[in-house]
């Protein structure tokens, strides 16, 4: 019997590709999404795409999705009781067997180590399909696999602003600085999917501008296209 298992889902390729693993693989049975945005203005944290786009998303997956609301600067105590609270109500939701979370995490030890640390107490395990591919691999598994995603954040310490927007593409793989790696695993950049085999039809993702934000990087306003308009 597969096991059920909820995927953290940031909106960008990392989490798309661990997605994409675990529904083909039998022994795991993917039941919803969970999601963390911050602020009022209820963005995903890292890639800073709008609970708007995350919801379009999970719909064109066919998936529930689950949204967790954290305060702008949240600390590590009020992240913690957040996802307690939303593990929980995950459980409820779902079923009782459930207790398996997936990451889209390559390589980050620490950042591995902090997330089984804090999923223990709770009594969930943390799954890590991506866990140990070279970088590299991953990158082309995306693209060769025809998921469509694009550049949503930089690190303008480590790349430069004009790649924000961009497509990932393999014309974007072999544009980047050596220095960089191809997944952005340090940070190098985040990226929100919007097309591929596992959404049953392409969002209209809309880029509208580029906005700076301290204290080094560089974000697009991303909205979902209306009818008349152009993305």
């Amino acid at each position: 019997m597969a096991t059920p298992v909820l995927v953290s889902w940031s909106g960008g390729k990392d989490a798309a590709l661990a997605l994409a693993r675990l529904r083909s693989d039998p022994a795991w049975r993917v039941v919803g999404l969970l999601t963390s945005v911050v602020g009022p203005d209820a963005c995903v944290q890292a890639q800073g795409i709008p609970l708007a786009i995350v919801e379009a998303q999970a719909a064109a997956l066919g998936l529930p999705l689950q949204v967790m609301r954290l305060p702008s600067m949240p600390d590590n105590a009020c992240y913690v009781a957040a996802l307690a609270e939303s593990l929980a109500a995950a459980r409820a939701a779902h079923e009782r067997a459930l207790r398996h979370i997936a990451y889209g995490d390559l390589h980050l030890a620490d950042v591995r180590a902090w997330r089984e640390g804090v999923l223990q107490p709770l009594a969930w395990s943390g799954v890590f399909p991506l866990w140990g591919t070279a970088p590299q691999a991953l990158a082309h598994e995306f693209i060769a696999g025809g998921h469509r995603a694009v550049l949503c954040r930089v690190d303008t310490s480590q790349l430069a602003a004009h790649y924000c927007g961009r497509a990932y593409d393999a014309h974007l793989l072999a544009d980047l600085p050596a220095s960089c790696d191809p997944c952005g695993e340090r940070g190098e950049f985040h990226t929100c999917v919007h097309d591929g085999p596992l959404f049953a039809y392409a969002l209209p993702l809309r880029q509208d501008r580029r906005l700076a934000e301290a204290p080094h990087a560089v974000r697009c306003a991303l909205s979902l296209a209306t009818a008349g308009t152009t993305g």
